[in-house]
């Protein structure tokens, strides 16, 4: 696997209101954000509602994006289960559809593992699949943090090629990132610090905004290795809005009502995810429109 780098979507799952999957929906988000620059494409995240797809949706998500994507950009893909059992059977079933680069694996949520038991869980995943696994950090919503020096030990693991931070701390990120082995990549997860984590060296974000402006989001990373500061500056800030209004409905509602608007339709999340205040719909269509005149 070539080293994951630049903006790459934590694309949402496409869904009809009783959760099924919107086929001809996934391919329109792909070519949406492949077409503005995108460097990678992540499904099966948060953001793609992993939790509520079941097996046969899960593999057919997969398939229909290596297919699609046929090689534009990488394609990367999560198998963030609860239990060590069920990301082994995730990540097989990703490496049997094949085109896949890499996984990502999120730390066990509901239940709270320690230090060591979480070491053990991502060296059993990373021992059992042939794809590279980079390790997913994301405290805020799993109520459970790789600490620092357990990145640092996973890092040395054959098979764990980097981490996803979205721990939303730039101390701790700069840490891992002065510490870290060579070769070991770092990708922020939280979309208003792309900026300064490349800065602090970091090669990327996985972003849940680059969905709905995946042009934004691309154009940070590419002013930034342009070395057009001020104007990665100008795009990052920019973004901030549409990160903000993210959080104000409940998750990833935003997201595909901002696709809507850009013109993509998404389709609905599951239930009982539906509600989106009025007020928030008309600010959420002002900020697409400013960030698609960027």
């Amino acid at each position: 696997m070539s080293s994951p780098h630049g903006i790459i979507p934590a694309l949402v799952t496409p869904l009809t209101e009783s959760g099924d999957l919107l086929e001809d929906g996934l391919r329109d988000v792909l070519d949406f954000t492949i077409d503005r620059g995108v460097h990678g494409i992540f499904v099966l995240g948060s953001s793609g509602e992993i939790y509520g797809l079941d097996e046969d949706q899960k593999r057919r998500v997969v398939e229909i994006t290596v297919e699609h994507v046929a090689g534009r950009v990488p394609v990367y893909a999560g198998a963030s289960e609860i239990t060590t059992r069920d990301c082994l059977r995730t990540a097989r079933m990703i490496e049997e559809v094949g085109g896949v680069a890499g996984l990502s694996v999120l730390t066990p949520y509901f239940m709270t593992p320690t230090q060591g038991e979480l070491v053990t869980h991502f060296r059993e995943i990373a021992g059992g699949t042939d794809l590279p696994v980079l390790l997913y950090n994301n405290p805020g919503r799993t109520h459970v943090e790789l600490s620092v020096e357990t990145v640092l030990e996973l890092a040395e693991v054959d098979g764990v090629v980097g981490l996803k931070d979205s721990a939303g701390d730039l101390e701790r990120l700069r840490t891992i990132l002065d510490a870290r082995p060579a070769g070991f990549t770092v990708l922020v997860g939280l979309d208003t610090h792309i900026l300064p984590a490349l800065e602090a060296g970091a090669e990327g974000a996985i972003a849940s905004t680059a969905n709905v402006a995946p042009q934004v989001v691309s154009g940070i990373y590419e002013a930034y290795r342009a070395g057009d500061l001020t104007r990665a500056r100008e795009l990052q800030e920019a973004l901030t809005s549409l990160r903000d209004l993210v959080g104000r409905a409940t998750f990833p509602l935003v997201l595909k009502e901002g696709l809507r608007i850009a013109g993509i339709d998404a389709g609905s999340c599951f239930a009982p995810a539906r509600e989106i205040d009025p007020r928030l719909r008309t600010e959420l269509t002002s900020v697409v429109e400013s960030l698609a005149a960027l």
